[in-house]
C-alpha cells in the first residue's frame, strides 16, 4: 500500500484548478524540446507527422500531467512529468503516423509500436541507476524496419530513452509492480492500435480481439471495451503512485482495474466523440459511430462518468482520482471541437451527470484555453530544454 507519510496529493476540484496554470507552463517548457527534437527530423513524412501530433493534440499532454500533482512534490513530481509528456508524445506520434503515413501492414504497425512497449519496460541491470544510456546510433530505426518513412534522426528513439531513463528512477519495490500491470495496459494499446489501423477488416479484427477481454470488461459492448484499451491514462496513475515507496502487487493490480475499463473507456470513448468530424472525413474508426444517436452516446458517457466515479472510490488518495474522473468531461467538452459539430446540447447532458465539480473544471479549462491562446506560440519558441 502507499506510504502513510507520503505528501499528500491536491484533491480538490479547487485545489487542482489553481494548480493548473503553473503545471502548463511546465509541460510547454517539455513539448518546447519536443517540438525542437522534432524539426530537424531528416524525413519530411516523418518529421510532418511529429510536428502535427505535438501540436494538435498538445492537449493530451496537457490533461495527462495532471498525474505529477499525484506524485510526491520535487524531483519525483518532476520525473512524473518528464515521462508523463514523452509517453504521451510517442502515443500521439504513432497515432498520427498510422492515421495519415502509407504504412506497410500489420507488421509494421507492430514495430513501430514496439516503441511503446519498450517505454514502460525496467531498465536492464546493466544500466547505471538513475537512467539509460543513449540509444545506439544503429539501433534509433529499429521501429521503422518495415515503414516506407525511416529518418527520423532518433526521435523516437529519444523519446523511449527519456521514458525509460524515468522508469530507471523509481524505487526498487515499485518497479516490478508498475512493469507488470503497466506493461499489460501497454500492451493492450498496442493490440488495439495495430488492429485498428489494418487497411482492410478492421473492424471485424477489433471486434474480435475485444471480446477475449470481455473478462476484464463486463456488460460493456465490444467497442467499448476496446475504446478502454486505448488509454494511457491508468499508465501514468501507476507511474505516480509508484514514485511513492509502497507501491505493492496488489496495490498496483487494484489502480490497473479501478482504471480499466471505466476511467479509461471515459477518457477514450470522450476523446472519439469530440472527434466525430474529423474522424469521419479521414476514413478513421471511431467508435462512437457504433451508438445509434450522438444522444445515445452522450447517455452511455454520463454512465461511464458514474461509473469511473464509483470505481475509483476506494482507492488511495481517492478524492484526486475522482478529480480527475470529473476533470475528463471538463477538458474534452470545452474543446471548440464539440460546437463546431452541433454537440454542446449533449455535452451538457454529459456535464451535469458528472455532477457539480466537472461544471467549475470545465469553465476553468475555458478560461485557461482563452488566455493561453496568446501565449502559446513564445512558449513553443522558448530557450531551454525539458527542465520544469
Amino acid at each position: 500500500m502507499v506510504s502513510p507519510t507520503r505528501p499528500r496529493a491536491p484533491r480538490t476540484p479547487v485545489a487542482m484548478a489553481a494548480a493548473a496554470p503553473h503545471l502548463l507552463r511546465r509541460v510547454d517548457g517539455h513539448l518546447a524540446h519536443w517540438h525542437r527534437v522534432a524539426d530537424a527530423i531528416p524525413d519530411p513524412e516523418l518529421r510532418r507527422q511529429a510536428q502535427a501530433s505535438l501540436t494538435r493534440k498538445r492537449f493530451h499532454c496537457e490533461g495527462g500531467a495532471v498525474y505529477a500533482l499525484a506524485a510526491p512534490p520535487g524531483p519525483p513530481a518532476d520525473s512524473a512529468l518528464r515521462f508523463i509528456v514523452a509517453l504521451q508524445t510517442i502515443s500521439d506520434y504513432l497515432d498520427n503516423l498510422s492515421d495519415r503515413s502509407v504504412a506497410g501492414g500489420a507488421r509494421d504497425l507492430e514495430l513501430l509500436h514496439t516503441a511503446m512497449r519498450e517505454a514502460v519496460e525496467p531498465p536492464p541491470r546493466e544500466w547505471p541507476a538513475g537512467g539509460a544510456p543513449e540509444p545506439a546510433p544503429q539501433a534509433a530505426d529499429r521501429f521503422y524496419r518495415l515503414h516506407p518513412h525511416r529518418d527520423d534522426g532518433g526521435y523516437l528513439a529519444a523519446l523511449v530513452a527519456t521514458c525509460r531513463a524515468e522508469v530507471a528512477r523509481l524505487p526498487v519495490a515499485s518497479a516490478g509492480p508498475f512493469a507488470a500491470e503497466a506493461g499489460r495496459l501497454i500492451g493492450w494499446y498496442c493490440d488495439l492500435q495495430v488492429r485498428k489501423h489494418l487497411p482492410n477488416a478492421r473492424e471485424r479484427a477489433v471486434q474480435e480481439w475485444a471480446e477475449g477481454l470481455r473478462p476484464f470488461a463486463p456488460g460493456l459492448a465490444w467497442w467499448e471495451i476496446a475504446a478502454a484499451t486505448g488509454s494511457t491514462l491508468g499508465v501514468f496513475a501507476l507511474y505516480a503512485a509508484a514514485l511513492g515507496d509502497g507501491l505493492d502487487p496488489a496495490a498496483a493490480a487494484a489502480l490497473r482495474t479501478a482504471y480499466f475499463p471505466w476511467v479509461t473507456g471515459l477518457h477514450i470513448l470522450l476523446d472519439y466523440w469530440i472527434d466525430r468530424a474529423e474522424d469521419r472525413a479521414g476514413g478513421d474508426l471511431n467508435f462512437t459511430f457504433f451508438y445509434a444517436s450522438a444522444a445515445a452516446g452522450a447517455a452511455r458517457l454520463a454512465r461511464f462518468a458514474a461509473g469511473a466515479a464509483r470505481a475509483v472510490r476506494t482507492l488511495p488518495d481517492a478524492g484526486f482520482h475522482r478529480t480527475v474522473v470529473s476533470g475528463l468531461p471538463a477538458l474534452y467538452l470545452a474543446d471548440p471541437k464539440v460546437a463546431r459539430q452541433g454537440l454542446r446540447l449533449p455535452a451538457l447532458g454529459v456535464l451535469r451527470g458528472a455532477g457539480p465539480s466537472a461544471w467549475l473544471l470545465y469553465w476553468t479549462v475555458r478560461w485557461l484555453r482563452r488566455t493561453r491562446v496568446g501565449t502559446r506560440a513564445s512558449a513553443l519558441s522558448a530557450p531551454g530544454g525539458p527542465g520544469i
